[in-house]
């Protein structure tokens, strides 16, 4: 099984802890053998998933959007990113050079591509800016990409 991730960033603290435990039911919905996570691995659901996946036993897959992704993340996530796309089985580019929506929305793109199942850590708005979960989302609906949203119960966007 080819599970992959979207979902909003910068989420509160309180939330974290509600998707945290939301992402970790839906990768034991899957048996660790075959299980690969497909990732950008961004702060926040992208790299608790992909984090999650590893501690199953699963594989991951790591997409980068741009060459300048990485410096687009917030500083203190680097160490995570760094480690995590270490850890990659495969590294899937778009070629594209600026960390831009058009990049992101590209990555997302090609995660979509490769997955049998995408996980949305959404909370069923509208996109905020071109390429964001919603867009992600319409992507994978309109490519025939089955998607499970998670959005817990009192979860909540700043």
């Amino acid at each position: 099984m080819r599970l992959g991730i979207t979902g909003h960033r910068g989420l509160p603290t309180e939330t974290e802890q509600l998707v945290r435990e939301a992402l970790k039911e839906e990768i034991q919905r899957h048996a660790p053998e075959g299980l690969v996570g497909v990732s950008c691995i961004a702060d926040g659901p992208d790299a608790w998933f992909a984090e999650m996946v590893l501690e199953a036993g699963g594989m991951l897959e790591v997409v980068v959007p741009a060459e300048q992704y990485r410096d687009g993340l917030p500083e203190e996530h680097h160490r995570s990113y760094d480690k995590l796309l270490r850890q990659a089985a495969e590294v899937h580019r778009t070629g594209m050079v600026e960390s831009d929506s058009q990049a992101h929305m590209a990555g997302s793109e090609i995660l979509v591509g490769v997955v049998d199942e995408l996980i949305a850590v959404w909370d069923g708005q509208p996109a905020r800016g071109y390429g964001g979960t919603a867009d992600v989302v319409a992507y994978a609906e309109r490519t025939g990409v089955r998607t499970r949203v998670v959005w817990p119960e009192g979860a909540r966007r700043d």
